[in-house]
């Protein structure tokens, strides 16, 4: 189980307001409290889903409340137009987010309508989900669509493999030119993130998608720090030929799952 304790008057308050709100209907926690990889370090990921039409006015209550009974030295709100159907943001209950010289307290409050691609939830892809509040035992446990997530493994791995000389072309004169930002910023487009997501679609194929997060768990020992090897440095072009090779002997090697 994991060491939740630093947030229980956090969660404690979660499940006051799952049961004093009507509005709300479920309450629940993912990210990696549940996926692992959990830290002194790490936030809670929050997720809260309202009566379908009342997920923004419970959001505010929820912020407002938060506010009022918490030390709230910051409110990260994304933009209104990021969610259709709800909104979130970012609270800070430490002063100073930054300062990792004392164990990090940040809450990632997301409210949405309740529907079902926010009910039901892939335990592949976001682990079990710790459920603070469902009271009509409206969180189910279904894997994706499998055949959608075939479809895009196999067209990301169309793609990559259509654009491998053009991609090593734009690196490469970047590099040429000493265009060290445009290099950089290529080299992470082109050369690291698909040889991630190809090295995914082989070894996590449910989570082909996370990107650049959780290598550690996701690959085979030993993988993230070959990835890590090939960020930028000043052997740029050594690292980019490095990452284009792998990216060669991936494509070269049919996957079935």
């Amino acid at each position: 189980m994991t060491d939740l304790s630093r947030y229980d008057d956090w969660l404690a308050w979660l499940r006051e307001q799952g049961r004093t709100d009507p509005a709300i209907r479920v309450v629940f926690l993912g990210g990696s409290a549940v996926t692992g990889g959990y830290d002194d370090h790490s936030d809670i990921d929050v997720e809260v889903l309202a009566t379908p039409g009342e997920a923004v006015a419970a959001y505010q209550r929820l912020v407002d409340a938060a506010r009022r009974d918490f030390e709230v030295y910051g409110v990260w709100e994304l933009p209104e137009a990021t969610w259709p159907d709800g909104r979130q943001a970012f609270l800070e209950l430490t002063p100073d987010a930054g300062d990792l010289s004392v164990p990090t307290r940040i809450i990632d409050l997301h409210v949405s309508d309740l529907a079902d691609h926010h009910r039901i939830v892939d335990p592949r892809r976001h682990g079990e989900p710790l459920v603070l509040h469902d009271p009509d035992g409206l969180i189910e446990l279904r894997p994706d669509d499998e055949e959608a997530m075939e479809r895009a493994r196999r067209d990301a791995v169309t793609q990559i493999a259509a654009r491998r000389r053009t991609s090593a072309w734009l690196v490469n004169r970047a590099i040429a030119r000493g265009d060290l930002a445009e290099a950089v910023t290529f080299h992470f487009q082109f050369a690291v993130n698909p040889l991630v997501r190809l090295l995914r679609i082989r070894h996590c194929p449910a989570r082909h998608d996370f990107g650049l997060r959780y290598l550690r768990t996701d690959l085979p020992p030993g993988y993230a720090e070959r990835v890590e090897a090939l960020l930028p440095g000043p052997d740029l072009q050594a690292r980019a030929d490095a990452a284009f090779a792998w990216q060669d002997e991936l494509l070269a090697e049919p996957v079935t799952h």
